[in-house]
């Protein structure tokens, strides 16, 4: 039997394609996020909920730049502040330069959130690099920079919540 045989029959991730390893990749690290998060309490809040907290706390932005950093439309980011009005994560008010521009900041329950899931992220990246080694993770992150470089160009793309 072929070395690349024994491997493949021995790990089936050995030969498995580029795009089915960094979804699974996304995918175990991703579930692994929301189960601690979940855990430490921090459950409701959704990923795209979280990623909307990510751009408010960059700054404040319009309609159309939430969705254009997101990668959904203007209609779908209102949906979305609606539910974390509601909820008490954000607060809407009249944006001080006038007009119909509304400002959304985030409460203190959504920079909790923020805290909480940044100590999850970052615990479980010191596991991945316990695991790799610092030198290693630090390869593949920049690998990853570069596939992403290299489809992308200059102009890094959202990342879309499809979940």
């Amino acid at each position: 039997m072929p070395d690349d045989a024994a491997d493949h029959a021995v790990d089936p991730l050995a030969g498995a394609e580029l795009t089915y390893l960094l979804g699974m990749a996304f995918q175990v690290l991703h579930t692994e996020f929301v189960d601690r998060v979940a855990a430490a309490g921090g459950g409701e809040v959704r990923p795209v909920h979280a990623m909307i907290f990510q751009v408010l706390r960059q700054g404040g932005a319009t309609s159309t730049e939430r969705a254009a950093r997101l990668g959904i439309t203007k209609q779908a980011t209102g949906q979305i502040l609606d539910q974390l009005e509601a909820r008490g994560y954000v607060v809407r008010s009249a944006h001080p330069e006038g007009g119909r521009r509304r400002l959304v900041e985030l409460t203190d329950a959504a920079l909790a959130y923020l805290d909480l899931a940044g100590g999850v992220l970052h615990e479980l990246e010191r596991q991945v690099a316990a695991d790799l080694g610092v030198r290693e993770l630090d390869g593949v992150r920049a690998d990853l920079a570069r596939i992403v470089r290299h489809f992308a160009g200059a102009e890094i793309p959202p990342l879309r919540p499809l979940w």
